[in-house]
């Protein structure tokens, strides 16, 4: 159940982003369901290979370097869909921080909601 709240949750924070900013568009909410669910895919898959290809970099830059790997996986996913559109790298920094900051604000409630349900 978690999972699913987590996901719709995500796809709205999508569309919020889109919303707030210029440079990242969700078509609809079903495009934003398969964006986070690709962007979910990415993450799991794609991210942890980046990290550690790229650890002296992250290393050496305080971990900032990490950014630019959440762009690079946010630009990459909406690359691969059509209902998903992020109009340049810089937007995709842009929109994969403000996804993320929304990412954590999503599982932060869904936490305290969900240990709170157990007790």
């Amino acid at each position: 159940m978690k999972l699913i709240a987590r996901w719709l949750l995500l796809a709205a924070s999508l569309l919020l982003v889109a919303q707030i900013y210029s440079g990242v568009e969700v078509k609809d909410f079903g495009s934003a369901l398969v964006a986070a669910f690709i962007l979910g895919l990415l993450n799991t898959v794609l991210r942890p290979v980046l990290v550690f290809l790229t650890l002296p970099v992250t290393l050496v830059t305080l971990g900032l370097f990490l950014f630019v790997i959440n762009a690079i996986t946010f630009w990459a996913a909406a690359e691969l869909l059509s209902g998903f559109n992020v109009s340049s790298f810089a937007a995709a920094l842009v929109g994969s921080i403000l996804y993320s900051a929304c990412s954590l604000v999503i599982e932060a409630a869904l936490d305290r909601l969900f240990s709170a349900r157990r007790v």
